[in-house]
């Protein structure tokens, strides 16, 4: 899923291409930076989404940022760490 108003594509658990999809769509609205976050298992995901973009579709894009963080959750077994990943890619 994809929020246009922040250039912002969260990664979760569908496959890549629909996340790589979503930035290509972002970068050809008209955006200079697209911000690519995902939390878990998710990290491997995202950091395939960011180079599939970057190697195969859009190739003026590059790796601006890289952001990790570790975010507590509140769980039903009470508080939990998870990892988190920001790839910023930009024109």
């Amino acid at each position: 899923m994809y929020m246009a108003e922040d250039d912002v594509v969260y990664v979760g658990n569908k496959p890549v291409m629909n996340y790589v999809l979503a930035v290509v769509t972002q970068f050809n609205s008209g955006t200079d930076k697209v911000r690519i976050m995902a939390r878990g298992r998710a990290i491997s995901r995202a950091v395939d989404v960011a180079e599939v973009t970057r190697s195969r579709f859009l190739g003026d894009v590059s790796v601006k940022d890289i952001q990790i963080s570790t975010e507590t959750l509140n769980t039903d077994r009470g508080e939990t760490n998870v990892s988190a990943i920001e790839i910023t890619l930009a024109k």
